[in-house]
């Protein structure tokens, strides 16, 4: 038989089903926008069926999941820095500082404080209380442009405190790489040290020469700025996982950097390719949890989403009434940010993938899945909620 027959019989299988997964992926799309939900939920309930001990067995090689899943963080955190310009983010860190302090506190200490009375590693209770702390932004931002309240003067208070939360990632990220890889003490110091540094020097270039950035990729024809845009990023994600940064970091300062209409044309040309590789990085992270792991720990995932959903509320109330909102606004500012989904799985996924805790992506799987679904319901009729809250005397 010829090589290239030979190759082809081995190559259609993985064609025919990568394409039922693509498919299966664009209906379950169409299913969540039915009904009025992010589509997060239902990608992870799709790997958890087709992953070991579900009802299919997708026969993926560890190398296409692997490589699929860090692609997509990558086009996660590059559409996410797409979104903010170098002046949003200045006025961010002056005016947001003291939200996003309330914020980590009140959202990120009951993940870690479960993780270490549960008797787990002390590197997967710091990432539990990631999971617990990061509101989703794109669950958020879509919520509130379907029920039209961007434009509500609550709405800044919310989009604050999620600057302040993607900004802290930038920081978070890399202390957790160098926690993972297991260094000593000293080496792990130097490691925090060098890789605080880089992220530094790369924020600093973002806000201060993003425009010399923008224009050096900036082109009139579409497909030479989507290869210059992705080529870069990918550049300095490799480049800040080699100085133990998180990969995802490299992209989401790539995205900041840019601007003008170099960042307007980017953001069009990167959202579909955001998308596919989204949900797949979604589908691949339901692959590696066995559906039976869920059970076990749905009670604690239960009480861990009720606890933190009351502490998000806490936190945009307390954000939108520093604002001088009224009491309807705080309650909408509060429930919009209950909603965890994209990053939350990020940061689980580097615990999975360390294979320092067994429960921590089951446990990470359910609280998202519950709030994922419960955050957009509960901002749906918040208006309900404030009107039933007694009257303060």
């Amino acid at each position: 038989m010829p090589l290239g027959a030979a190759a082809a019989g081995e190559v259609a299988p993985v064609l025919v089903e990568l394409g039922l997964v693509v498919l299966a992926l664009a209906v379950l799309a169409r299913l969540a926008d039915r009904v009025g939900l992010s589509p997060i939920p239902f990608y992870l309930v799709a790997g958890l069926l087709a992953g070991d001990g579900g009802l299919v067995a997708l026969d993926l090689s560890p190398e296409l999941v692997a490589i699929g899943s860090e692609i997509g963080v990558v086009l996660l955190l590059l559409a996410l820095g797409l979104e903010y310009t170098s002046e949003e983010l200045g006025a961010n860190l002056r005016v947001g500082l003291a939200a996003g302090a309330v914020d980590a506190a009140a959202n990120a200490l009951p993940g870690v404080a479960l993780g270490l009375v549960l008797g787990w590693d002390p590197r997967a209770a710091v990432l539990l209380g990631g999971v617990t702390y990061i509101s989703s932004s794109g669950v958020i931002s879509k919520v509130l442009r379907d029920l039209d309240r961007l434009g509500n003067r609550e709405t800044p208070s919310v989009l604050s405190v999620l600057v302040m939360e993607d900004l802290a990632m930038a920081v978070y990220l890399p202390v957790v790489a160098v926690l993972l890889a297991g260094a000593s003490l000293v080496a792990g110091v130097v490691s925090v040290t060098a890789a605080l540094a880089a992220v530094a020097v790369v924020l600093f270039v973002a806000l201060r020469h993003g425009p010399v950035v923008s224009r050096a990729v900036l082109s009139r024809s579409d497909e030479a700025l989507l290869l210059g845009v992705l080529g870069l990023t990918l550049l300095v994600a490799g480049v800040a996982a080699q100085l133990q940064v998180s990969a995802a970091v490299g992209a989401f300062l790539v995205g900041i950097a840019l601007g003008g209409r170099a960042q307007e044309r980017a953001s069009l040309l990167v959202s579909p390719l955001r998308d596919l590789f989204a949900a797949t990085f979604f589908l691949f992270f339901g692959l590696q949890i066995d559906p039976g792991d869920l059970l076990p720990v749905a009670a604690v995932a239960g009480v861990l989403a009720v606890v933190t959903a009351a502490t998000k509320v806490g936190t945009g109330w307390w954000a939108a009434r520093r604002a001088g909102i009224a009491r309807p606004g705080r309650v909408r500012a509060g429930t919009a940010l209950i909603a965890r989904g994209e990053f939350s799985i990020v940061i689980a996924g580097l615990g999975v993938g360390a294979g320092i805790e067994p429960q921590l992506g089951p446990v990470a799987a359910a609280y998202v899945l519950v709030l994922a679904v419960a955050g957009p319901v509960v901002t749906r009729y918040a208006d309900r909620l404030a009107a039933a809250l007694p009257r303060p005397t």
